[in-house]
């Protein structure tokens, strides 16, 4: 991949979730854009295999996001390694598939403690470094928050939760030169959607005829859109939610 947006050659980017899925391609291509990328997850095998993958440009950093009170030994850790952060991808999360009168209390707070409780005690304690330089925080959400999707009601709303942070921290911190934008992914072509569809026929018929490019997003366009929303090109942009979804969104 040829570099695509000069002014993020050089820069620090964090990607949380960034050993597998969505998280790993977009490492990808900031690593591609020759950005010095962080990528921190809790399995230590998976995030060697990632790094290695990466190459030199990227560090793997074991990390449970959930510990948030040790947040500031994180940001110490990579402030003195690699150096201040300046592109934060907020991409780790969880889910459970399950029926909303099954969903215990703990159940339902551990994904929301996951998805947002954490992901906005990550953006804080980052954004406080950003505070007198500016920065750019990329947000996924999902199409879960636009859809009466079953059987993920935790998921869902720590999801829609994080759209509407994103908004009000955008109109917050633009002052301090802080961009803040959100990615909602639609139906991506990954290993967990294939073995999902694979299951159900159905499911992945009704998927594709809603969608009006009538195919599966891949990866890379995901990485894509956080490339271009933590970009320069992006520079008057704040506090939107970004469909990548084929349409979708918008399907009839």
């Amino acid at each position: 991949m040829a570099v695509m947006y000069e002014d993020l050659i050089g820069k620090i980017v964090l990607v949380t979730g960034g050993a597998s899925g969505l998280g790993f391609s977009i490492a990808k291509a900031f690593v591609a854009n020759q950005a010095k990328v962080v990528i921190v997850g809790r399995d230590a095998e998976k995030l060697a295999r990632a790094q290695s993958e990466l190459g030199e440009k990227a560090r793997a950093i074991a990390f449970d996001l959930n510990e948030i009170d040790r947040f500031p030994v994180l940001l110490s850790q990579i402030n003195n390694t690699v150096g201040a952060i300046e592109v934060l991808v907020n991409n780790a999360g969880i889910n459970l598939k399950k029926e909303a009168l099954a969903v215990s209390n703990q159940e339902y707070q551990a994904i929301v403690h996951t998805n947002q409780t954490a992901v906005f005690a990550l953006t804080r304690e980052i954004a406080q470094t950003m505070v007198d330089r500016g920065g750019n925080i990329i947000m996924i959400s999902s199409m879960a928050t636009h859809y009466g999707v079953p059987k993920v009601v935790g998921y869902a709303a720590s999801k829609s939760a994080v759209e509407g942070m994103t908004r009000v921290l955008a109109v917050e911190w633009a002052s301090h030169g802080i961009r803040i934008n959100c990615i909602a992914p639609g139906f991506i072509a990954t290993a967990m959607s294939a073995k999902a569809f694979e299951n159900d026929p159905e499911r992945k018929a009704r998927a594709l005829a809603r969608t009006p490019m009538g195919k599966f997003g891949e990866p890379s366009d995901v990485a894509n859109a956080a490339l271009f929303l933590a970009s320069a090109q992006a520079k008057y942009i704040t506090g939107v939610v970004l469909p990548v979804d084929g349409g979708n969104s918008i399907g009839f």
